[in-house]
């Protein structure tokens, strides 16, 4: 059943999938659902609603010109991966780092990855603390980011990720313009602007959504990110 949803939700949406990756996306969708009954990863469980909710909304962020040949890819706070592992399984050349505080999260992924016979890497700790280090910082093409926080505070722990001349992706609901609104002065100071806005509907939703491509124009202050206690407090 969730092959016959995906591929009517692809289609409808405008993607052409090959069989292989559409294999890949069912047995995905097969270990989620499983796992999911012993780990917390996701409420959604139900065919239609992975296929649209998860499969779908995590590729509708995809477009080949924000996703250059053999790109880095961070997946902030990837949880159950997404975007990342879908955006890995359509485009398996991106270098897809997996990135999330819960090391059993991780553990998921990297077995789910290791069978969809897909390479990737995984990285465990805390977006506030990783982004100091010399290896992780303004070191990724693309950072991605899917339902983690508002954009003033996600953009202090995406930003310093991001490479400069690189871009920050970020899927967002509703509150879109609203967030957008507030995080003007943030995005200023760490040094991202906002390149293109893209309003989403996927199919057979009503909701209003939208998918932010924020490119990376200078060097990020080297004392961002704060503390989230610091960062509460005196919010960007």
């Amino acid at each position: 059943m969730f092959r016959d949803e995906l591929i009517a939700a692809a289609k409808d949406f405008g993607l052409v999938l090959t069989t292989e990756q559409i294999d890949r996306f069912c047995l995905f969708a097969e270990r989620l659902v499983e796992t999911n009954k012993v780990m917390n990863l996701t409420a959604l469980t139900e065919p239609a609603d992975v296929a649209v909710k998860h499969m779908i909304d995590s590729l509708s962020c995809y477009d080949a010109a924000w996703f250059p040949e053999g790109a880095s890819v961070l997946d902030l706070g990837t949880g159950a991966g997404f975007p990342g592992l879908p955006l890995l399984i359509y485009r398996p050349d991106l270098k897809v780092t997996f990135f999330d505080s819960l090391q059993k999260r991780l553990t998921f992924l990297q077995g789910v990855t290791a069978e969809l016979g897909l390479t990737a890497s995984f990285l465990h700790g805390r977006a506030e603390e990783m982004a100091h280090k010399e290896e992780y910082r303004e070191r990724f093409d693309i950072v991605t980011s899917r339902a983690v926080a508002r954009l003033q505070i996600l953009a202090e722990w995406a930003l310093p990720y991001t490479a400069r001349q690189g871009v920050f992706i970020s899927l967002k609901g509703a509150q879109y313009e609203e967030e957008l609104a507030e995080a003007q002065k943030a995005l200023s100071i760490l040094g991202g602007a906002v390149a293109e806005v893209r309003p989403v509907h996927l199919p057979g939703l009503d909701d209003k959504r939208a998918v932010l491509y924020i490119k990376k124009t200078k060097k990020c202050p080297a004392k961002y990110p704060r503390k989230p206690k610091m960062a509460a407090k005196n919010p960007l």
